[in-house]
Order: structure tokens, then C-alpha cells, then sequence
């Protein structure tokens, strides 16, 4: 006697279905945040390109930020398809001058049409992600001591492989130590009182 196959009750099939597009991940063309433009791996970009791609828009906001504050380079890290760039703030930015950093970057990414995908107002730890029509996403949050950092994620590109960043840091370059120290630069602007 042979057994009736039983259909998947339709919670079930609900839950393949929300686990399965997280799953997807890489494999789908679509943005290492989930942004449905076209990614770089239909325009023929590999890895060493968007890690210098994401350098060039870590410098750019970097820059877009006065008075300057003082950084390092982060790790690179790669997956399946996809690398990350991060920069480390040395600067001490207040707690009352969080916000205005987090502002001032914000209104780049906003002024070079980046879409701003959330905002995180968190006391402690509040951050403000980005993506570019071309699917990468950048981040600035602050985490333990205060301590900003700024990441660009590509979008799934083609493997290859990937270079250390050349650009220079305006600060101590911090080589082969990790991690980093914490912030121990002191602005007048960045380390005082907000207004």
C-alpha cells in the first residue's frame, strides 16, 4: 500500500517562502542590501573594483564632513560575492555631537542621490544607512565608547581578488593592529558640548 504524499500546510509554505528570499542572498543580482537595481555583476564588475569603488565613496563622505575628523582604515572582509570597506574614526565625537556627525552625513549622501534606508535615533548607538542607485549600501554608526564607523557594502559582484585600500589615512595608519584603539583624538568642534 502506498502512502499519500501529504501537502505542505500553507504556514509552512508561508515560512519557505519569507526564509527562502533571505537565502537567496548573493545569488539574486539585486544589492547586498535588497535594493532591485541593477548590481555591478551585470555590468561586469569584480571585487577589487568595488572595494575601490567603496573607497571612493569612504573618502568622498569622509570629506563632505567639516570640520575633519581623524581615521583609519577597518578591515576588508569578502563573501560570496560581495566585499566591504570600513573606516574607524579616532576622532572623540561627544555624545551632544552624534547627531550633528550623523546629520552632516546624512545631507551628503542626500545632495549625491543616495537613498537613506533607515535611520537608527538609539541614544547610545544611533547610525544612518544609505544605498546608491547602483546598489551599494554605506553605513555610519557609532558603537562602544563612541567610537563612529563608516562601511560600504558592494552589491554581488564577481569574485576576484582584493587589494589592500591605498588611500591614506589622515592619522596613524594603525598597520596589522586589530582593532583598532578607541577614539583618542580631541577636536574642539567634534570632542565638546553640542550647541
Amino acid at each position: 500500500m502506498r502512502r499519500a504524499k501529504r501537502a505542505l500546510p500553507p504556514v509552512a509554505v508561508v515560512l519557505v517562502l519569507a526564509l527562502g528570499v533571505p537565502l537567496a542572498g548573493c545569488g539574486s543580482e539585486s544589492g547586498s542590501r535588497g535594493d532591485t537595481t541593477s548590481a555591478g555583476k551585470e555590468e561586469g564588475m569584480d571585487m577589487q573594483e568595488a572595494a575601490e569603488q567603496s573607497d571612493a565613496m569612504l573618502d568622498a563622505v569622509l570629506d563632505g564632513i567639516d570640520p575633519d575628523v581623524q581615521w583609519a582604515h577597518g578591515p576588508t572582509t569578502t563573501r560570496a560575492c560581495g566585499v566591504t570597506r570600513r573606516r574607524t574614526v579616532m576622532t572623540i565625537v561627544s555624545a551632544e555631537r552624534r547627531q550633528t556627525f550623523l546629520d552632516r552625513a546624512e545631507n551628503f549622501w542626500r545632495k549625491n542621490d543616495y537613498r537613506i534606508k533607515a535611520v537608527n535615533k538609539d541614544e547610545k548607538f544611533p547610525a544612518v544607512y544609505a544605498v546608491t542607485k547602483s546598489g551599494f549600501g554605506v553605513s555610519v554608526s557609532f558603537r562602544g565608547k563612541g567610537q563612529a564607523f563608516l562601511e560600504a557594502d558592494s552589491p554581488c559582484v564577481k569574485e576576484s581578488k582584493v587589494a589592500a585600500p591605498t588611500s591614506e589615512p589622515n592619522g596613524p595608519a594603525y598597520k596589522d593592529v586589530y582593532p583598532l584603539p578607541r577614539p583618542n583624538v580631541r577636536s574642539d568642534f567634534w570632542s565638546g558640548e553640542g550647541e
